[in-house]
């Protein structure tokens, strides 16, 4: 990470030379304000040379003088060394963008036009900040040791030790500074980053009964800033120590040891020069240096981490299975599950035992507020049991990857957007695919009532069975080999919702289906009954023998009406 830093340093020598020029006289002021308040005071006013006094006191107003030609000049100096700087990290971000791009076959992702937008900025403004403050720190420092040792060295003998001292355990606080102040930025930005996504997914966490879970998750996070926050503060504290000492340490060490200056042959003029090199020059010389290498220093260290370290890594192809989180099928498994809406409620699902192989299609059947919303959020991760285990294809259902399984709840959401983006928000779909998947939930003649992929549409312009014939095609797409529908298809005629379905047992994948009309239950392989004292599953037949519930709802239907199944 030191290399564009030590590259930007030694490309030309000479625009160092010209910084450090311009640095003299930028800190002129520092090298002559004690000096000159002394001579003033001494061999001017208190002298009855009032002369000699304000001629002294000229001299230091030409200093400032100097000093502000010098800060303009600094500045462009500066500029002339971050520039190429910022323009080497730019060149590695388009360099690597590109070959990742030529690489995957696909556009640079938005992690590239990121750093170029963003972090390249940040690095840029923090190594001139760094710079400005480092540069400032030695020249005002050598600076203030010359004029106190010409106005009396004794005074070192005072002033130099504390500030050693106070250098010091800033220097020894400031990996530490570092890493607290690192890790203060990260969670700041993953802070903002949740409460982002979570604003933006509102519509998807209502949709899909989330609101808990992502409000602990989002929680967690806010904690874990709070607890970095806290240690950062505390290795802070070490920093404001370290400016007491050094900076504001020796002006007490002067005041006590005024007597034996005066003793030394120091006069007023000559404590009050001594006085001023230290609070105008040295104390805030620290000060800017502790501030600026312990914010902005650590700030160059992020951005060029990300910069030169970070990735983008091309967006997966449609149908592939993901990396991390994978599972080695699409079967589900419940152990032992139990799961209640509070710490004293009654548990909605308690012990259950459940074994879905890979591509079975089970419906579930029973009365509404039994559990099977439940069910399906326990299976896809979003709720978590208070006991047992879930596994899809092995893996623990928290930890699946999300594209490893998609969930269609009852409320079908679309966002405002393109028809193509809505339809293939969960998958880098061609042509081909997306009219396949269109053509075979019955989306057709919607993609033609709107005017093609093309057409820009929003919720309110769609009725429910419009959007969830959307979400439908959607979950089609993604890659996803095990699909949850939470009475999807609620919205849609018989007629519509029996294409659907049958697309997806086509389709092939894990299929589970709370179902919202018999005729679900029917077309399924297996059925898994709800009655609130037990769970029974197994065939239409099967089930008419054993559960009175089922028996019930069978008894009851008309294949020409679309009762739904609550008793």
């Amino acid at each position: 990470m030191n290399r564009p830093v030590r590259r930007a340093l030694r490309s030309d020598p000479y625009r160092l030379v010209r910084l450090g020029a311009w640095s003299v006289a930028e800190t002129a002021p520092a090298l002559v304000i004690g000096l000159a308040i002394a001579r003033a005071i001494d061999e001017g006013f208190a002298a009855g040379r009032p002369g000699v006094g304000f001629a002294w006191l000229a001299v230091l107003g030409g200093a400032w003088l100097v000093a502000a030609v010098g800060a303009r000049q600094v500045v462009m100096a500066v500029a002339a060394i971050v520039e190429p700087f910022r323009e080497d990290l730019l060149a590695h971000v388009v360099e690597g963008a590109l070959q990742r791009s030529t690489t995957s076959g696909r556009g640079p992702g938005t992690g590239a036009v990121a750093r170029s937008n963003l972090q390249v900025e940040l690095a840029r403004d923090a190594f001139a900040s760094v710079i400005t403050v480092v540069r400032s720190f030695v020249f005002t420092v050598v600076s203030v040791m010359l004029g106190l040792t010409t106005l009396i060295p004794e005074v070192l003998v005072l002033v130099l030790p504390p500030f050693v001292v106070g250098l010091g355990l800033f220097l020894l606080s400031l990996p530490a500074l570092a890493r607290r102040q690192r890790a203060f930025i990260m969670a700041d930005e993953h802070t903002a980053e949740s409460l982002t996504d979570m604003v933006g997914g509102l519509r998807d966490i209502t949709a899909c009964r989330a609101e808990d879970r992502v409000a602990a998750t989002v929680g967690l996070q806010v904690a874990e800033q709070a607890r970095v926050t806290r240690s950062l503060a505390r290795v802070t504290a070490l920093r404001t120590v370290s400016l007491a000492v050094g900076g504001w340490l020796p002006v007490l060490l002067v005041l006590a040891g005024t007597p034996w200056l005066i003793s030394r042959g120091a006069g007023a003029g000559v404590i009050l020069g001594a006085l001023a090199y230290i609070t105008q020059s040295l104390a805030p010389a620290l000060g800017n240096l502790v501030e600026g290498l312990g914010i902005s220093g650590v700030r160059l260290r992020v951005s060029l981490n990300r910069i030169l370290h970070s990735e983008d890594l091309p967006r997966r192809p449609a149908g592939r299975s993901p990396s991390k989180g994978t599972s080695r099928g699409a079967g589900v498994e419940l152990r032992g599950v139990t799961f209640a809406y509070g710490p004293h409620a009654e548990p909605v699902i308690d012990d259950l035992h459940l074994s879905v192989p890979e591509g079975d299609h089970i419906a579930v059947v029973g009365p509404s507020g039994i559990g099977k919303s439940t069910l399906a959020a326990l299976v896809t991760g979003m709720l978590r049991p208070h006991s047992g285990q879930i596994l899809v294809g092995g893996v623990p259902a928290e930890e699946l990857h999300p594209a490893g399984r998609t969930l269609i709840p009852q409320e079908a959401y679309v966002f405002r957007g393109s028809l193509m983006e809505n339809l293939t928000y969960l998958a880098q779909a061609p042509a081909a695919a997306v009219d396949g998947a269109v053509a075979a939930v019955g989306l057709t003649a919607l993609v033609t009532r709107l005017g093609g992929y093309s057409a820009e549409i929003h919720s309110g312009m769609l009725s429910p069975g419009e959007r969830q014939l959307i979400a439908l095609a959607r979950a089609y797409l993604a890659p996803a080999r095990l699909v949850i529908l939470d009475e999807a298809t609620c919205h849609l005629d018989p007629a519509a919702e029996a294409r659907a379905e049958e697309a997806f047992i086509r389709r092939g994948g894990t299929l589970l289906v709370i179902a919202h009309r018999l005729t679900s239950a029917l077309r399924a392989r297996r059925i898994l009954v709800m009655d609130g004292t037990s769970v029974r599953l197994g065939g239409h037949e099967e089930m008419l023998a054993v559960s009175p519930l089922y028996a019930d709802l069978v008894g009851r239907w008309n294949p020409s009406n679309t009762q739904e199944l609550v008793p």
